[in-house]
């Protein structure tokens, strides 16, 4: 049973990859009616999303990114802007005037615009390839979702979006700067893991 992060790493990637077009199209869209169940709370001015890798099919959040406008109109959708040889992040407002351009990675991003601080964000929704039994998950490895949500408040709500159900057990190699996630909403159900 894998259960270090560059074995879970290696084998969720794999998995997603091997998804047809057909099948990632039909867990994304199961996905996005399990995160329509999901309660944002009352405070949740700032929102921020991830937006998606498609060569490595990732979530696709963009549905998502819709619904959350159309259901909470008072919200406000952030961006994150990613500076790999610092492992940092800068976060933008995602609104009518954002043009988004794809970085070294794929990864469509915010090319400039009004930055908002990561203490000013109410709710996180996190990319992950995996996740165990605890809400611990399994990233590409850089660290840097980890290093922002620790400058996040104390009570900022983690929420973790997966294609596939956990891992089972617990992951062995988690550190101490490891953030678990509040919950993780897949396909199949929502995760609680806080008391």
């Amino acid at each position: 049973m894998i259960r270090n992060k560059q074995e879970i790493r290696k084998a969720y990637l794999a998995k997603r990859l091997a998804l047809s077009d057909e099948e990632a199209a039909a867990l994304n869209t199961r996905l996005l009616e399990q995160c329509k169940l999901f309660p944002l709370p009352p405070q949740r001015r700032y929102v921020h999303l991830f937006l998606p890798i498609t060569a490595k099919k990732e979530v696709d959040t963009y549905p998502l990114a819709v619904w959350l406008r159309e259901q909470y109109p008072d919200i406000s959708l952030v961006l994150s802007r990613s500076y790999l040889a610092t492992a940092s992040m800068q976060h933008y407002l995602w609104d009518d005037n954002t043009t988004l351009i794809h970085n070294s990675y794929g990864i469509p991003e915010p090319e400039g615009g009004q930055l908002v601080t990561p203490k000013e964000i109410d709710v996180v929704f996190v990319p992950l390839l995996a996740f165990d039994e605890a809400g611990h998950r399994v990233g590409y490895g850089k660290g840097m979702y980890d290093t922002f949500l620790r400058q996040c408040r104390e009570d900022v709500l983690k929420i973790g979006l997966s294609l596939f159900e956990p891992v089972p057990g617990q992951i062995e190699d988690v550190f101490e700067g490891d953030v678990p996630m509040d919950h993780i909403i897949t396909p199949e159900r929502i995760y609680t893991f806080t008391a």
